[in-house]
């Protein structure tokens, strides 16, 4: 697997991926996108900068990021691997689409009974 803007070669727990592309951690860091899916400062910053007067925060998703919103909105509440098994997709790429979404505080992850669930926030 290479990196799609440096060309590096890249095994799969070194590659991110990230609107349908291949990318190395320097290079998605690039991007200017957090991997840390619980970062305050990020979603300080989300929430500040994030979303325009009148402009709900959905209206910002990718598509796939909207598909794991609406998947998570739609059965109340769910575990990671649900989500992934569902839309098809590995631990990374959810990983990846879960930052904005919790960032901007509309999934969040709760535990209940021993397991961690994704709930959509609101």
């Amino acid at each position: 697997m290479e990196c799609n803007r440096c060309h590096r070669e890249l095994t799969e727990n070194q590659s991110y991926i990230y609107q349908g592309k291949v990318f190395c951690e320097d290079c998605l860091m690039d991007t200017g996108l957090s991997m840390k899916e619980c970062d305050p400062w990020a979603t300080y910053v989300d929430k500040r900068s994030g979303v325009q007067p009148g402009m709900k925060r959905a209206e910002k998703l990718t598509e796939l990021e909207r598909s794991v919103y609406d998947f998570v909105k739609s059965r109340g509440r769910v575990t990671r691997e649900e989500v992934m098994e569902g839309l098809g997709l590995s631990e990374t790429e959810l990983k990846v689409q879960l930052v904005p979404l919790m960032h901007s505080e509309m999934v969040k992850e709760a535990g209940e009974g021993g397991k961690l669930y994704l709930v959509p926030v609101g």
